[in-house]
């Protein structure tokens, strides 16, 4: 795969609509806050969610985003395999199945009942609405930024 891609850069071609995207983001950011959501559950959402679409841009953002919140190493390895890791709350889990039904809505054309009673048993409506929302958000942008083929930064 050419790591260094001459593929068109859509946040650079439509700026606005960048934008719009980040402040969206960022006041899902803000929304989680006020839900009293753990920020650590919402990045765990965006790294589960970039796993499943194979976006390494946002991989490596939101992994070190993870880390400096206090995320462990020993979580952030087992994040693909949750379900079989004692690691993770009741809230967790609910939000990582949650995350994974959206993300995967194109195949399965449905997030099943059980995942939605079990997430709105954990959660208020408010704090469902957020982890659906993030989940959305993360999405769009590891939709862009695996087609733009965006590049992992070289760290220093």
């Amino acid at each position: 795969m050419d790591l260094v891609s001459k593929r068109i850069r859509l946040g650079t071609v439509m700026p606005e609509q960048h934008k719009r995207l980040v402040e969206l983001h960022h006041s899902v950011q803000k929304a989680a806050a006020d839900a009293g959501l753990d920020p650590l559950l919402i990045e765990l959402v965006k790294n589960r969610v970039s796993q499943i679409n194979g976006c390494a841009f946002c991989l490596d953002m939101h992994v070190r985003e993870a880390r400096q919140l206090g995320e462990t190493d020993r979580r952030i390895y087992l994040l693909p395999v949750w379900r079989e890791s004692p690691d993770y709350s009741e809230q967790e889990r609910a939000a990582l199945a949650l995350a994974e039904a959206i993300t995967g809505i194109a195949t399965t054309q449905d997030v099943p009942d059980d995942v939605y009673d079990e997430a709105t048993r954990v959660f208020t409506e408010q704090q469902y609405g957020v982890i659906v929302w993030a989940a959305t958000v993360m999405n769009a942008f590891n939709r862009l930024n695996v087609t733009s083929r965006t590049p992992v930064p070289t760290l220093k």
